[in-house]
């Protein structure tokens, strides 16, 4: 963050109720927070610092870290590959999607900025975190042998890893579908959130049902580690929560500038990707891109169509005007995506190229156009 950033932080900060008078006042009413002294007591002094919008972040992606920790740990007690990709690493990269979202619709927020941040996550999750891996260490789900004695049990599970990708990938083009043809009138209502969620949670009962039956054919159990991992778990959503919800009100409180609540879809949908981005690097190194493939398309799945729909329970959500152009390259970048791995087994570099075009072209319709 600049130091021009920095000192916009500190002026807009001040004008932002402190944590203090809003935990007396409606604070202690929240979820989790009641009579947690000691936590406002934290909360007051990091206002009091005039760096609180740095430090939010600094929480947001800490909480993150944490997740993500936990989350090495699980992928050995239970939960492997495109598994953990799809079913467990989404709603930890996707969690400050799911608490913007919910707190927008309980704060009677804008709603087309929740759709503005779910586009901007998918299309950033589908072409820029997805390219930079392609074109700094390769994405290929089906390297050759270094031996030249081929392991028949390596090369099956890749080729299941593959086409497992190939049916979350088709999940995009369902999802995101039902989304521009649910809101084709110009408005996201109640029905429309219904259909949404039950459309994500059919989808999740599916995965849930597949991991089961892979750990009853592998002998494999959770293992007694299990709820402590989803306390740490919660315990890193919890910090999200905190700084998603300090965060928003802050870029809310704004009304020049860049940083400001014109932005504020934008500027909450890249802050929530820095967790994919870490993932798809940090995995990407690790020659896992059947992990860096499905974490980053798997996190779509909780912004559209999971995000969108519980919003839209709350109230109607209008659709921005850049929502057609959005979708249109979240679909192509699908579809590249998609043939690339069903005919190759891997993302080539040149493909990783394009699709660092089609981000750029996203952006200057969005922010330019």
């Amino acid at each position: 963050m600049s130091s021009g950033a920095f000192c916009l932080a500190a002026r807009h900060a001040s004008r932002r109720p402190t944590v203090h008078n809003r935990l007396d006042d409606d604070w202690t009413r929240r979820p989790f927070a009641a009579d947690w002294r000691g936590l406002k007591s934290v909360l007051t002094w990091i206002e009091s610092t005039g760096a609180a919008p740095a430090w939010f972040t600094l929480i947001f992606i800490a909480g993150s870290f944490l997740m993500i920790w936990r989350l090495e740990v699980m992928g050995k007690t239970g939960f492997e590959g495109t598994v953990l990709g799809t079913l467990v690493m989404p709603y930890c990269s996707g969690m400050g999607n799911l608490i913007f979202a919910i707190l927008l619709g309980t704060k009677g927020g804008p709603g087309k900025e929740v759709l503005t941040n779910s586009l901007v996550n998918n299309v950033t999750n589908m072409t820029l975190l997805l390219g930079l891996p392609a074109i700094a260490y390769g994405m290929d789900l089906m390297p050759a042998s270094k031996t030249k004695k081929k392991n028949p049990n390596q090369q099956k599970a890749r080729e299941l890893n593959r086409l497992s990708l190939l049916l979350t990938l088709s999940a995009v083009f369902f999802f995101t579908g039902s989304v521009w043809a649910l809101g084709r009138d110009g408005t996201l209502n109640a029905g429309d959130g219904i259909v949404l969620i039950a459309l994500f949670l059919f989808w999740q009962c599916f995965h849930v049902f597949e991991v089961l039956k892979s750990n009853v054919r592998q002998n494999k159990s959770f293992g007694w580690s299990l709820p402590f991992n989803l306390a740490l778990l919660g315990l890193g959503a919890y910090a999200i929560y905190l700084s998603t919800d300090w965060l928003v009100d802050w870029i809310s409180s704004i009304h020049t500038g860049f940083v400001s609540a014109k932005h504020l879809g934008w500027l909450s949908g890249w802050l929530m990707v820095l967790p994919n981005g870490l993932l798809a690097l940090y995995y990407a190194r690790r020659r896992n891109p059947e992990v860096v493939y499905t974490s980053q398309v798997g996190d779509g799945h909780i912004s559209i169509p999971l995000c969108i729909g519980i919003y839209a329970l709350y109230q109607p959500l209008p659709v921005p005007d850049f929502f057609n152009t959005g979708v249109a390259i979240l679909l192509l970048a699908a579809a590249i995506h998609f043939v690339f791995v069903a005919a190759l087994g891997r993302l080539p570099r040149l493909a990783g190229w394009g699709l660092l075009v089609a981000y750029g072209i996203f952006l200057y319709k969005g922010l330019g156009g």
